[in-house]
Protein backbone atom coordinates (compact mmCIF):
# COMPACT_ATOMS: atom_id res chain seq x y z
CA UNK A 1 0.00 0.00 0.00
CA UNK A 2 1.40 3.54 -0.71
CA UNK A 3 2.41 5.71 2.01
CA UNK A 4 3.11 9.44 2.35
CA UNK A 5 6.22 9.28 3.94
CA UNK A 6 8.45 12.27 5.84
CA UNK A 7 12.27 11.69 6.52
CA UNK A 8 14.22 14.15 8.83
CA UNK A 9 17.24 14.83 8.37
CA UNK A 10 17.23 13.49 4.88
CA UNK A 11 20.26 15.83 2.57
CA UNK A 12 23.04 12.89 3.43
CA UNK A 13 23.53 9.34 5.52
CA UNK A 14 20.43 7.00 6.71
CA UNK A 15 18.61 10.02 5.91
CA UNK A 16 19.15 10.27 2.07
CA UNK A 17 19.24 6.31 2.26
CA UNK A 18 16.00 5.65 3.48
CA UNK A 19 14.38 8.17 1.49
CA UNK A 20 15.13 6.67 -1.56
CA UNK A 21 14.73 3.37 -0.66
CA UNK A 22 11.15 3.94 0.50
CA UNK A 23 10.32 5.64 -3.22
CA UNK A 24 11.78 2.72 -4.60
CA UNK A 25 9.54 0.74 -2.63
CA UNK A 26 6.74 2.34 -4.24
CA UNK A 27 5.92 5.65 -1.81
CA UNK A 28 5.75 9.13 -1.58
CA UNK A 29 8.69 10.36 0.22
CA UNK A 30 9.29 13.71 1.10
CA UNK A 31 13.13 14.27 1.84
CA UNK A 32 12.90 16.82 4.54
CA UNK A 33 16.41 19.10 5.27
CA UNK A 34 16.99 23.13 5.67
CA UNK A 35 18.14 26.05 3.52
CA UNK A 36 16.56 23.92 0.81
CA UNK A 37 17.26 27.20 -1.11
CA UNK A 38 20.80 27.88 0.16
CA UNK A 39 23.44 25.42 1.16
CA UNK A 40 21.65 22.45 0.33
CA UNK A 41 20.29 23.75 -3.25
CA UNK A 42 22.41 21.08 -4.97
CA UNK A 43 21.01 18.37 -2.61
CA UNK A 44 17.48 19.32 -3.80
CA UNK A 45 18.50 18.61 -7.38
CA UNK A 46 19.97 15.86 -6.74
CA UNK A 47 17.07 14.44 -5.31
CA UNK A 48 15.36 15.80 -8.05
CA UNK A 49 17.08 14.16 -10.57
CA UNK A 50 17.25 10.97 -8.86
CA UNK A 51 13.39 11.06 -8.60
CA UNK A 52 13.00 11.57 -12.48
CA UNK A 53 15.91 8.98 -13.64
CA UNK A 54 14.60 6.21 -11.20
CA UNK A 55 10.44 7.13 -12.26
CA UNK A 56 9.77 7.58 -8.25
CA UNK A 57 8.18 9.88 -6.62
CA UNK A 58 10.65 11.32 -4.36
CA UNK A 59 10.78 15.26 -2.93
CA UNK A 60 12.39 17.19 -0.81
CA UNK A 61 10.57 19.49 1.87
CA UNK A 62 12.23 22.60 3.71
CA UNK A 63 11.89 21.88 7.39
CA UNK A 64 14.23 22.62 10.16
CA UNK A 65 13.91 20.41 12.85
CA UNK A 66 15.62 23.25 15.67
CA UNK A 67 13.05 25.76 14.41
CA UNK A 68 9.28 24.79 15.42
CA UNK A 69 7.97 27.34 12.71
CA UNK A 70 9.79 25.31 10.24
CA UNK A 71 8.63 22.22 11.39
CA UNK A 72 4.80 23.50 11.06
CA UNK A 73 5.15 25.05 7.97
CA UNK A 74 6.56 21.61 6.25
CA UNK A 75 3.92 19.55 8.04
CA UNK A 76 1.34 21.57 6.49
CA UNK A 77 3.14 21.52 3.04
CA UNK A 78 2.87 17.67 2.96
CA UNK A 79 -0.77 17.61 4.34
CA UNK A 80 -1.60 20.18 1.56
CA UNK A 81 -0.01 18.03 -0.95
CA UNK A 82 -1.44 14.94 -0.03
CA UNK A 83 -4.27 15.47 2.39
CA UNK A 84 -2.63 12.77 4.67
CA UNK A 85 0.80 11.85 6.55
CA UNK A 86 1.36 7.94 7.35
CA UNK A 87 4.73 7.39 8.09
CA UNK A 88 7.46 10.02 9.81
CA UNK A 89 10.92 8.90 10.04
CA UNK A 90 12.64 10.29 12.84
CA UNK A 91 16.11 10.35 11.53
CA UNK A 92 17.81 14.22 11.79
CA UNK A 93 20.86 13.95 14.62
CA UNK A 94 24.66 15.15 14.73
CA UNK A 95 27.13 13.49 16.16
CA UNK A 96 30.17 15.06 18.07
CA UNK A 97 33.69 13.75 19.38
CA UNK A 98 35.85 14.60 21.86
CA UNK A 99 36.37 14.73 25.88
CA UNK A 100 33.33 14.90 27.92
CA UNK A 101 34.45 17.55 29.97
CA UNK A 102 35.66 19.58 26.64
CA UNK A 103 32.09 20.65 25.64
CA UNK A 104 30.21 23.35 26.79
CA UNK A 105 27.10 22.95 28.71
CA UNK A 106 25.41 24.97 25.80
CA UNK A 107 27.11 21.94 23.48
CA UNK A 108 25.10 19.50 25.70
CA UNK A 109 21.94 21.59 25.45
CA UNK A 110 22.24 21.99 21.48
CA UNK A 111 23.19 18.33 20.73
CA UNK A 112 20.22 17.46 23.21
CA UNK A 113 17.99 19.87 20.50
CA UNK A 114 19.21 18.46 17.57
CA UNK A 115 18.77 14.70 18.50
CA UNK A 116 16.10 14.97 21.15
CA UNK A 117 13.61 17.95 21.21
CA UNK A 118 13.57 17.88 17.40
CA UNK A 119 11.88 14.75 17.48
CA UNK A 120 9.37 16.65 20.03
CA UNK A 121 8.42 19.35 17.43
CA UNK A 122 7.93 17.25 14.39
CA UNK A 123 5.47 14.99 16.44
CA UNK A 124 3.18 18.08 18.09
CA UNK A 125 3.15 18.83 14.01
CA UNK A 126 2.46 15.42 12.79
CA UNK A 127 0.29 13.59 15.28
CA UNK A 128 -2.73 15.56 15.15
CA UNK A 129 -3.08 14.62 11.42
CA UNK A 130 -2.35 10.90 12.34
CA UNK A 131 -4.92 10.96 15.26
CA UNK A 132 -7.15 11.83 13.16
CA UNK A 133 -6.87 9.38 10.69
CA UNK A 134 -6.67 6.67 13.31
CA UNK A 135 -3.81 5.71 11.62
CA UNK A 136 -0.26 6.37 11.43
CA UNK A 137 3.61 5.00 11.87
CA UNK A 138 6.08 6.57 13.35
CA UNK A 139 10.02 5.41 12.72
CA UNK A 140 12.61 6.44 15.08
CA UNK A 141 16.18 5.54 14.24
CA UNK A 142 17.90 5.17 17.52
CA UNK A 143 21.51 3.89 18.33
CA UNK A 144 22.98 0.64 19.97
CA UNK A 145 25.38 3.29 21.71
CA UNK A 146 21.84 3.78 24.01
CA UNK A 147 22.40 0.21 24.91
CA UNK A 148 25.44 -1.14 24.17
CA UNK A 149 29.46 -1.55 24.66
CA UNK A 150 30.31 2.33 24.12
CA UNK A 151 33.95 3.44 23.43
CA UNK A 152 35.06 6.83 25.11
CA UNK A 153 34.90 10.18 23.83
CA UNK A 154 31.24 10.16 22.41
CA UNK A 155 29.20 11.15 25.50
CA UNK A 156 27.74 13.76 24.12
CA UNK A 157 25.83 11.79 21.42
CA UNK A 158 25.84 8.87 23.37
CA UNK A 159 23.73 10.83 25.72
CA UNK A 160 21.21 12.30 23.47
CA UNK A 161 20.92 9.34 21.49
CA UNK A 162 19.29 7.24 25.08
CA UNK A 163 17.21 10.25 25.31
CA UNK A 164 15.63 9.62 22.10
CA UNK A 165 15.28 6.08 22.58
CA UNK A 166 13.40 6.88 25.87
CA UNK A 167 11.08 9.42 24.31
CA UNK A 168 10.23 6.70 21.64
CA UNK A 169 9.84 4.19 24.18
CA UNK A 170 7.20 6.51 26.10
CA UNK A 171 5.90 7.67 23.26
CA UNK A 172 4.56 3.88 21.93
CA UNK A 173 2.72 3.28 24.58
CA UNK A 174 0.95 6.87 24.62
CA UNK A 175 -0.09 6.77 20.88
CA UNK A 176 -0.84 3.69 20.65
CA UNK A 177 -4.88 3.57 21.14
CA UNK A 178 -4.98 5.97 18.24
CA UNK A 179 -3.95 2.97 15.60
CA UNK A 180 -0.21 4.86 15.53
CA UNK A 181 2.56 1.80 15.54
CA UNK A 182 5.78 2.69 16.70
CA UNK A 183 9.23 1.34 15.29
CA UNK A 184 12.67 1.63 16.93
CA UNK A 185 15.40 0.70 14.18
CA UNK A 186 18.69 0.38 15.93
CA UNK A 187 21.94 0.79 13.73
CA UNK A 188 25.24 0.19 14.91
CA UNK A 189 28.39 2.45 14.57
CA UNK A 190 28.78 2.72 10.65
CA UNK A 191 32.10 3.99 10.11
CA UNK A 192 31.45 4.67 6.78
CA UNK A 193 28.73 5.18 4.56
CA UNK A 194 27.36 8.14 6.54
CA UNK A 195 28.90 11.40 7.49
CA UNK A 196 28.00 10.85 11.33
CA UNK A 197 32.49 10.49 11.84
CA UNK A 198 33.42 12.83 9.17
CA UNK A 199 30.83 15.57 10.16
CA UNK A 200 30.83 15.05 13.66
CA UNK A 201 31.71 18.11 15.91
CA UNK A 202 34.40 18.63 18.56
CA UNK A 203 34.12 20.26 21.87
CA UNK A 204 34.32 24.10 22.62
CA UNK A 205 37.24 24.21 25.26
CA UNK A 206 40.24 23.20 23.49
CA UNK A 207 42.12 23.63 25.91
CA UNK A 208 40.17 21.54 28.77
CA UNK A 209 40.28 18.99 25.46
CA UNK A 210 44.29 19.31 24.92
CA UNK A 211 44.95 18.07 28.74
CA UNK A 212 42.87 14.90 27.76
CA UNK A 213 44.53 14.36 24.61
CA UNK A 214 48.00 15.59 25.76
CA UNK A 215 47.89 13.73 29.45
CA UNK A 216 47.55 9.94 30.25
CA UNK A 217 44.49 9.55 28.18
CA UNK A 218 46.99 10.63 24.89
CA UNK A 219 46.13 8.73 21.98
CA UNK A 220 42.65 7.12 23.42
CA UNK A 221 40.86 9.44 20.93
CA UNK A 222 42.58 7.89 18.05
CA UNK A 223 42.20 3.97 19.66
CA UNK A 224 38.38 4.35 19.73
CA UNK A 225 38.38 5.71 16.32
CA UNK A 226 40.44 2.77 14.80
CA UNK A 227 39.12 0.36 17.59
CA UNK A 228 35.73 1.03 16.22
CA UNK A 229 36.33 0.69 12.52
CA UNK A 230 38.21 -2.67 13.10
CA UNK A 231 34.97 -3.77 14.53
CA UNK A 232 32.80 -3.32 11.92
CA UNK A 233 32.84 -5.73 9.11
CA UNK A 234 34.28 -4.93 5.51
CA UNK A 235 31.00 -5.50 4.23
CA UNK A 236 29.12 -3.34 6.18
CA UNK A 237 26.71 -1.66 4.46
CA UNK A 238 24.94 1.99 5.72
CA UNK A 239 22.28 0.91 3.52
CA UNK A 240 20.82 -1.98 5.24
CA UNK A 241 19.30 0.77 7.97
CA UNK A 242 17.72 2.44 4.70
CA UNK A 243 16.56 -1.29 3.72
CA UNK A 244 15.13 -2.27 6.98
CA UNK A 245 13.25 1.48 7.19
CA UNK A 246 11.46 0.47 3.95
CA UNK A 247 10.65 -3.05 5.01
CA UNK A 248 9.07 -1.75 8.44
CA UNK A 249 6.79 0.93 6.42
CA UNK A 250 5.80 -2.45 3.93
CA UNK A 251 4.86 -4.68 6.51
CA UNK A 252 1.35 -5.24 7.29
CA UNK A 253 -0.23 -2.82 9.90
CA UNK A 254 0.08 -4.45 13.18
CA UNK A 255 2.96 -6.55 12.46
CA UNK A 256 5.70 -3.80 12.24
CA UNK A 257 8.00 -4.84 14.89
CA UNK A 258 9.02 -2.47 17.91
CA UNK A 259 12.46 -2.84 17.29
CA UNK A 260 14.70 -3.62 14.64
CA UNK A 261 18.71 -3.72 14.94
CA UNK A 262 21.38 -3.31 11.96
CA UNK A 263 24.40 -4.02 13.91
CA UNK A 264 27.63 -5.72 11.86
CA UNK A 265 29.93 -4.65 14.93
CA UNK A 266 27.70 -6.67 17.08
CA UNK A 267 28.05 -4.20 20.83
CA UNK A 268 25.83 -6.18 22.88
CA UNK A 269 23.04 -3.74 22.50
CA UNK A 270 20.62 -6.16 21.14
CA UNK A 271 21.26 -8.50 24.02
CA UNK A 272 20.24 -5.36 26.73
CA UNK A 273 17.32 -3.78 24.82
CA UNK A 274 15.66 -7.35 24.42
CA UNK A 275 15.76 -7.48 28.42
CA UNK A 276 14.67 -3.80 28.71
CA UNK A 277 12.10 -4.44 26.36
CA UNK A 278 10.58 -7.19 28.15
CA UNK A 279 10.44 -5.48 31.22
CA UNK A 280 8.61 -3.30 29.70
CA UNK A 281 6.24 -5.55 28.25
CA UNK A 282 5.75 -7.51 31.91
CA UNK A 283 5.11 -4.09 33.51
CA UNK A 284 2.37 -2.81 30.88
CA UNK A 285 0.92 -6.28 31.67
CA UNK A 286 1.12 -6.13 35.66
CA UNK A 287 -1.03 -2.70 35.72
CA UNK A 288 -3.22 -3.86 33.64
CA UNK A 289 -2.48 -2.06 30.32
CA UNK A 290 -1.30 -4.46 28.04
CA UNK A 291 -3.19 -3.47 25.01
CA UNK A 292 -1.02 -0.36 24.97
CA UNK A 293 1.63 -2.97 23.73
CA UNK A 294 0.02 -3.31 20.17
CA UNK A 295 -1.68 -0.31 18.02
CA UNK A 296 -5.80 -0.18 18.65
CA UNK A 297 -7.58 -1.01 15.17
CA UNK A 298 -9.85 2.35 14.65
Amino acid sequence: MKQVVLVTGASSGFGLLSAQALAKAGHVVYASMRETKGRNATKVAEVEAYSKDNGVDLRTVELDVLSEASVNAGIDKVIADNGRLDVVVHNAGHMVFGPAEAFTPEQYAELYDINVLSTQRVNRAALPHLRKQGRGLLVWVSSSSARGGTPPFLAPYFAAKAGMDSLAVSYAAEVARWGIETSIVVPGAFTKGTNHFAHSGAPADQERATEYLEGPYKGVSEQALHGLAALEPADADAGEVAVAIAAIVDAPFGKRPYRVYVDPSQDGAEEVFRVGDRMRREMFQNIGLQDLLKPRVN
